[in-house]
């Protein structure tokens, strides 16, 4: 079943539309000819095509705000910080959501609904590294650092930061906007509509009851690696993974069988794509993964790798931990000595191994599951990409 695919009323039909439509238009094509659905799915044309749709909706942002008079760089900023390296995982799964449902090709509508998921993420990064006091993202300085360097001029600093914070909040509330905007001129018919907003409502709920335990453990971490998992679980596994495939599997019709067997791949691969990036944040380089190795180690992230660290230390080794994790001023000498603890308590190969185990327990749904084998080509790729990485 395909999703209604017409375009909304007052939808532009300039040249950045056009290349969405066709994109769509031609991998559909293909894929009619093709013995099983989404025969012909492509990733790299996904991004493709997510991106253009993203540029689309932009542009036309930016000439109505012109139109009326407003500011225009909170658009600017927004449209560089989306434009600037993303790796457009959500978009990506709701078309292979929609694959796995049974729908054919990549129709615009699709991937329109893609662009509002990754609208939706521009929206918690930026209020993300808000919270976090977060210096840079995708090696680009974050939004509130960039419209504080914007408006900061002739300002003392703390009034500078002040300000960069308290727009970088309305930045974010814009970009929660335009996600809604996106979703509701997708070309979506009133059956599919309401289909899948309970899903999102449910996404965005569960994101920011995520990130409401995140920050009530920051500065405060323990042995506790269920209540670090609980985090995960909710702060990134299931809006990067389970809602965006389940939001595609909805737009194609699918049933609750199909839903089912993609909740039970998603949540452990979104939460061994999480602790990947907690490796990342503590062990990766800045000049690969765009942003500080510090952030986490200085505001006392309380990860299932500190947790496990807590939990296995020696009474000294926990004195150290407990004396350096948290401490807005560390530097080089200080969080290698966490870096070293970390190691020698077994936490780093402790959260290795569990990446390991819950990529496995993702990958062992596929080997039963009904799906499309396009659907599952593309989910065993992407389990693979989003967990073995540098950045």
């Amino acid at each position: 079943m395909r999703p209604e695919s017409h375009a909304p009323t007052g939808t532009p039909t300039g040249p950045a539309h056009t290349r969405v439509r066709q994109a769509g238009t031609n991998v559909a094509s293909t894929s009619a000819a093709a013995a099983e659905p989404g025969a012909g799915l492509d990733l790299a044309a996904l991004r493709r095509s997510v991106d253009e749709a993203l540029v689309e909706f932009l542009d036309r942002q930016e000439r109505h705000v012109a139109a009326l008079g407003l500011p225009g760089e909170v658009g600017r900023v927004l449209r560089d910080f989306t434009g600037g390296g993303g790796k457009r995982i959500r978009p990506m799964l709701c078309a292979v959501g929609w694959c796995a449902g049974g729908g054919d090709g990549l129709p615009g509508t699709v991937m329109r609904v893609g662009a509002a998921l990754e609208m939706f993420h521009v929206f918690a990064l930026i209020h993300d590294d808000l919270m976090d006091r977060s210096d840079t993202r995708r090696g680009q300085p974050t939004v509130h650092r960039a419209l504080a360097a914007i408006h900061g001029l002739g300002r003392q600093e703390a009034a500078s930061a002040r300000l960069g914070e308290s727009l970088a909040i309305l930045a974010g509330d814009l970009a929660l906007c335009w996600s809604d905007e996106l979703l509701h001129t997708a070309g979506l018919g009133p059956a599919r509509l309401a289909a899948v907003l309970p899903l999102v409502d449910a996404m965005r709920s569960e994101l920011v009851h995520g990130q409401y335990l995140d920050l009530l453990t920051t500065g405060r971490p323990g042995t506790d690696v269920e209540a670090a998992l609980r985090i995960v679980r909710y702060k990134t596994a299931k809006y990067t993974v389970e809602w965006p495939l389940r939001i595609g599997a909805v737009l194609a019709g699918a049933g609750p069988g199909v839903q089912e067997a993609l909740t039970a791949f998603a949540v452990p691969l979104g939460e061994a794509f999480q602790l990947r990036d907690d490796l990342l944040g503590v062990f990766g380089a800045p000049a690969a993964t765009g942003k500080s190795d510090l952030d986490d180690l200085c505001s006392g992230k309380h990860t299932v790798l500190v947790a496990f660290a807590l939990s296995r230390a020696t009474a000294s080794q926990r004195r150290m931990l407990r004396a350096l994790l948290g401490d807005p001023a560390l530097v080089g000498e200080g969080a290698d000595a966490i870096r070293a603890l970390l190691v020698a308590t077994g936490a780093r190969t402790a959260v290795e191994d569990l990446i390991r185990t819950r990529r496995a327990q993702a990958l062992t749904v596929l080997d039963d599951a009904v799906l499309p084998r396009a659907a599952i080509r593309a989910l065993r790729e992407l389990a693979e990409a989003t967990t073995i990485r540098n950045a």
